[in-house]
C-alpha cells in the first residue's frame, strides 16, 4: 500500500485508470514470480526471468487471471523464438542447443514436444502443419538420443577396454632382470645392452629409494633375440688384445620398432622440428619490464626483413603486429585458431603462437610474452614455437623471468643465444598511501582479479558518477579493444580490468590500483607474485603522456609495502628449468601405431604413462587431462582418429558443459549432418541488460569461438561461417553497447 500511494501521488491529479496503471506496476513483481512458478510447474525450461518480467510489463489488468498470465508469457516467448532462427526448424534447433549448452542435459522427450509445438505456434503453423512439424521434430530427436547413447556407449567401453591394455601391458613389463630369460644372455650382457640403448625401454620408474628402474615390453624384446649373437660378436671383436689396451668402442646399430623410435621424441623433442634442426639459427633475447620497447625493437628488424613471422599471445595482439607491421609500410597475412586472412603476395605473418608455421623458412620471426613458457596451460605451446619457427633470426621476447629457460631451450637445439636487456623508458614507482574508491582519477586504471569484482566496481563508481571502461578475459578482443579506445580517447575516465591488461593494449594509464593483492589460480588463492605486479604494474606510466608511472593499491585491500618490495624485487629464479612439451598428429599417430589401437584416450594414456618419464632430464609433459577428458567423451564417435584428436585440441570452457557441447557437435559430423552455429537469440535492450543476460551473451560468444575453430579445420561438417561470423559480431555490438551504459543507481550490469 505505501508503495501504491507513492505511485499515485506521482500522478496525481489521478483518475481511474491512473490507480489502475499504478497498482498493475505494485503488481508486477509478483506476477514475474507467479509467471516463473507457472513455468517450472509445466516444466518450459526454455523461459527466462527476463521473459516472465516481459510478459508482466504488457498485461494492463491490475487483477489478470491465470490465462491472463499464461497467454502473456506465450505471447513473449514466441517473439523469442520468432528471432531464434529463419524458420520453425532452425528456431527449435537453436533454443534446443541453447537448452542443451547451459545445462549439460538433453530436454526431456515430452518437455521437447511441448517446445516444438510452441515453436510451431510462434510460427503461425496450422492445426495440420503443426502435427507433422511436432512429429517429425520427434523422430528426429529419438534419432538424435539413439546417436547419443551409442556414442557414449562405445566412448565408455573404448575406455574400459584401453584401460584394461594398459594394465595388462603394465603387468607385462619386465625389469632388467627378466631380460636374460628372454634373449638367453647373460646379466651382465642384459646390462651393456639396454646401457647401449640396444634395447627399448618401455617406461622408466623410481622406486622408494630414488633409484631408476627400467622395465621392457617382452614382446618388443623376444624379437631381438636373433640379433643378440651379432651384438655379442661385435663385442667380442671390440674386446681388447693386450693386456691394458682400451677396447674399441662397439658400433651397432639399434634394433627395433620405427614407431616406438618416433614415440620416444618427445624425449628428443628438438629434433622432431626438422625444419628449424636443419637451419643456422640466431636467437636474439630481447628482455625488460613492461614500457620498455621489446616489441618496436623486434618489430623495427621484421619490417625490414624479405620475410617473417610475428607469433603474439592473444589473437588481439596478432592484430595489433599486423597493424603495426602495416604502419611501417609491410603487408602481413593473419591466421589465429579462428580467423584467416591472406594477403596475395605477402611473405610476413602475423599469428597466435598456437598457429605457428614449422615448415616454411623465412628470415626474422618474433615469439613475443615469453615468460608464458611456466603458464601451466599453454607453456607448450611457446616451447613448440621457440624451438620450432623456421626462421634464421628468431627475437624472443619476454620478462627478465624467462631468461634461464630460453637459454635452456636454445642449448637444446643446439642454437646461440644474443641477448639484449632493455630498460623501462619511465620511472615505475609504488605510492606511498591506500587509495580510496572515491579518490581514484582520471587515467587511473583499478584492477580486480575476478569479473564479479570488475562489473561490481564498475557499478559503484558508475554510481559515483563516474564514467568507466571495463576490460576482462571473457570480453570478445573486438570489444576489450573498443573498451581501450574509450578509455584511450576519453570517453571514460576510468578502466577496471582483471589481469587481462598486463598482456597488450597500450593504455595511457597515469596510476594502476590493485583492488586485492591475491587472486585465485585455478588451484587456490595465494598472494600476486612479484612478476604479476611488475607486468601489471608496468602498465602505468605510458611514455610520452605521464612522466611516471604509479603503483597503488585500494584502501582496504593491503599494504603498499607489499607492492614497493615486489616492484624492486629481482627475477625469481624458475622452480622448474625443462620446457613442456605435448604430443602433435604424428606422435599420436605413432603411438597408435605402436599400440594397435584406435583410441585416443589410449594413446593419450600411453604417452602419459610411458613415453616421458617423469623426471626425464631435458623436458617435462604438458597437462592434458582436459585433451583425454575430450577423447574420453568421444572416443564412440565415428570419426577418424585424427579427427578426434584435432577435436581434443579445440578451445572450450569445461565449466560451460564445453566438452558436452563438443560430444553433440561430433556426433552430428560423423552423422553427416551440418553442425549449426550457437545462436543468441533476440538480445534484450542494452539499457536494460541484466548481469546475468550479459553473461549469457558472453558465454554463447565462447562457444561461436569454439564453433569457428573447428568451421576452420572441418568446412564441410561447419559450413556455415557466414552466419557464425555475423552473430558473433551481433554479439560484439550489443556486449559493447551493454559496456557503454553509464546510468547511476541501477546500472544496465546489476541484477
Amino acid at each position: 500500500m505505501p508503495q501504491l500511494i507513492r505511485l499515485v501521488a506521482r500522478r496525481m491529479p489521478a483518475d481511474r485508470e491512473a490507480v489502475a496503471a499504478a497498482l498493475c506496476d505494485v503488481r508486477r513483481k509478483a506476477w514475474t514470480g507467479k509467471l516463473m512458478d507457472l513455468a517450472n510447474r509445466f516444466g518450459e525450461s526454455w523461459v527466462r526471468r527476463a521473459d516472465a518480467e516481459a510478459a508482466a510489463a504488457s498485461i494492463a489488468t491490475p487483477e489478470p487471471d491465470e490465462d491472463q498470465l499464461r497467454h502473456a508469457l506465450r505471447t513473449v516467448i514466441a517473439a523469442r523464438l520468432r528471432a531464434a532462427g529463419p524458420d520453425a526448424q532452425a528456431a527449435l534447433d537453436s533454443i534446443s542447443a541453447e537448452l542443451l549448452d547451459a545445462t549439460g542435459h538433453l530436454l526431456p522427450a515430452d518437455r521437447h514436444a511441448t517446445l516444438a509445438q510452441q515453436v510451431a505456434w510462434a510460427f503461425g503453423l496450422d492445426r495440420t502443419e503443426t502435427a507433422s512439424f511436432v512429429a517429425a521434430a520427434i523422430r528426429a530427436e529419438d534419432r538424435r538420443r539413439a546417436e547419443l547413447r551409442g556414442a557414449e556407449q562405445a566412448a565408455r567401453a573404448k575406455r574400459r577396454d584401453e584401460v584394461a591394455r594398459l594394465r595388462a601391458w603394465e603387468k607385462s613389463l619386465v625389469g632388467i632382470e627378466g631380460i636374460p630369460g628372454l634373449l638367453g644372455c647373460t646379466p651382465k650382457e642384459a646390462l651393456r645392452w639396454a646401457g647401449a640403448g640396444l634395447l627399448p625401454v618401455a617406461r622408466r620408474q623410481r622406486d622408494r629409494g630414488g633409484r631408476e628402474r627400467w622395465e621392457f615390453d617382452p614382446a618388443e624384446i623376444i624379437p631381438l633375440k636373433r640379433d643378440s649373437a651379432e651384438w655379442r660378436r661385435a663385442e667380442q671383436e671390440a674386446a681388447p688384445t693386450r693386456k691394458g689396451e682400451a677396447p674399441q668402442k662397439v658400433s651397432l646399430t639399434r634394433v627395433g620398432n620405427a614407431a616406438i623410435a618416433r614415440v620416444a621424441a618427445l624425449d628428443r623433442y628438438a629434433a622432431h622440428f626438422a625444419t628449424a634442426r636443419a637451419m643456422q639459427r640466431r636467437i636474439v633475447l630481447v628482455t625488460g619490464p613492461t614500457n620498455s620497447g621489446k616489441s618496436h625493437t623486434a618489430l623495427d628488424r621484421l619490417s625490414t626483413s624479405e620475410s617473417g613471422y610475428a607469433l603474439a599471445p592473444l589473437r588481439l595482439l596478432a592484430h595489433e603486429f599486423r597493424d603495426a607491421l602495416e604502419s611501417r609500410g609491410v603487408e602481413a597475412s593473419l591466421s589465429t585458431g579462428e580467423e584467416r586472412i591472406h594477403v596475395p603476395g605477402s611473405r610476413h605473418l602475423a599469428a597466435t603462437v598456437e598457429m605457428c608455421p614449422l615448415r616454411n623458412p623465412v628470415d626474422v620471426a618474433i615469439v613475443d610474452e615469453a615468460q608464458l613458457l611456466h603458464d601451466r596451460d599453454r607453456g607448450a605451446a611457446w616451447t613448440a614455437a621457440i624451438m620450432g619457427v623456421p626462421a634464421r633470426e628468431v627475437f624472443v621476447l619476454g620478462a627478465p623471468e624467462c631468461i634461464p629457460m630460453v637459454e635452456r631451450i636454445a642449448q637444446l637445439c643446439g642454437d646461440s643465444v644474443e641477448k639484449v636487456s632493455l630498460e623501462r623508458k619511465g620511472p615505475l614507482r609504488a605510492a606511498a598511501a591506500p587509495v580510496g574508491i572515491g579518490d581514484l582519477k582520471a587515467g587511473d586504471a583499478l584492477i580486480a582479479f575476478s569479473r564479479r569484482d570488475v562489473l561490481d566496481f564498475r557499478a559503484e563508481l558508475v554510481r559515483r558518477g563516474r564514467r568507466v571502461a571495463v576490460i576482462y578475459g571473457a570480453l570478445s578482443p573486438e570489444v576489450r579493444r573498443a573498451e581501450a579506445a574509450r578509455f584511450r580517447n576519453g570517453e571514460a575516465d576510468i578502466v577496471v580490468a582483471t589481469d587481462a591488461i598486463g598482456m597488450g593494449l597500450n593504455l595511457p594509464i597515469r596510476r594502476i590500483v590493485f583492488s586485492a593483492l591475491k587472486k585465485f589460480d585455478g588451484e587456490g588463492r595465494r598472494d600476486l607474485n612479484a612478476q604479476e605486479v611488475k607486468q601489471i604494474g608496468g602498465r602505468a606510466g605510458r611514455f610520452g603522456r605521464f612522466e611516471e608511472g604509479i603503483v597503488a593499491v585500494l584502501a582496504g585491500a593491503g599494504s603498499p609495502d607489499f607492492v614497493r618490495h615486489l616492484l624492486n624485487a629481482p627475477p625469481a629464479p624458475p622452480a622448474e628449468l625443462r620446457p613442456q612439451v605435448q604430443p602433435d598428429a604424428d606422435i599420436v599417430q605413432a603411438v597408435a601405431a605402436e599400440i594397435g589401437s584406435d583410441s585416443l584416450f589410449g594413446v593419450l594414456a600411453r604417452i602419459k604413462r610411458a613415453v616421458l618419464r617423469l623426471d626425464d632430464p631435458n623436458y617435462r609433459l604438458a597437462d592434458m587431462t582436459q585433451a583425454a577428458a575430450i577423447a574420453s567423451a568421444i572416443d564412440g564417435v565415428g570419426l577418424a582418429l585424427m579427427d578426434r584428436w584435432t577435436y581434443a585440441l579445440c578451445p572450450v570452457d569445461e565449466r560451460d558443459n564445453g566438452i558436452q557441447r563438443l560430444a553433440r557437435w561430433a556426433v552430428d559430423h560423423a552423422a553427416g549432418r551440418p553442425v549449426v552455429p550457437p545462436a543468441a537469440g533476440r538480445l534484450p535492450d542494452p539499457m536494460q541488460a541484466s548481469g546475468e543476460e550479459l553473461q549469457r551473451g558472453e558465454k554463447v560468444h565462447k562457444r561461436l569461438v569454439a564453433w569457428r575453430w573447428l568451421s576452420l579445420r572441418f568446412p564441410a561438417a561447419y559450413p556455415d561461417m557466414e552466419r557464425a561470423e555475423a552473430e558473433t559480431m551481433r554479439l560484439d555490438h550489443w556486449i559493447e553497447d551493454v559496456l557503454r551504459q553509464q546510468r547511476r543507481g541501477r546500472t544496465a550490469l546489476a541484477g
